[in-house]
């Protein structure tokens, strides 16, 4: 039976998330919840082997080790960054694909 990590969403991609969400309610509610099942159901696969998502840009500016998992299509992609610590998957940040990489100095 394969390790089952745990999974932490930090504050920060809470936001991003609830902000998402939000903006999609104001075209399409039932998109919008849609959306928000599919993100968490695909946060939730990183339980099983999280190692399996390729390192994001951003992992050559940070000290920890940062994956990717890319939820959505074309226009309504997000990336889910993510670190793993000791059996645990921290989600460190929702982005849309569009915008920017995220660099050591945003953190701050």
């Amino acid at each position: 039976m394969s390790k089952k990590f745990q999974i932490v969403i930090q504050p920060e991609a809470q936001q991003a998330i609830e902000e998402a969400y939000f903006w999609f309610g104001e075209y399409s509610p039932r998109k919008a919840r849609s959306w928000l099942e599919g993100l968490y159901k695909a946060i939730l696969s990183l339980e099983q082997m999280p190692s399996r998502c390729s390192l994001a840009f951003e992992n050559d500016f940070f000290e920890e080790e940062i994956r990717q998992l890319i939820y959505g299509k074309g226009r309504n992609a997000y990336r889910i960054l993510f670190t793993i610590i000791d059996g645990t998957v921290q989600i460190i940040f929702v982005r849309h694909a569009a915008q920017k990489p995220l660099l050591a100095q945003d953190e701050e």
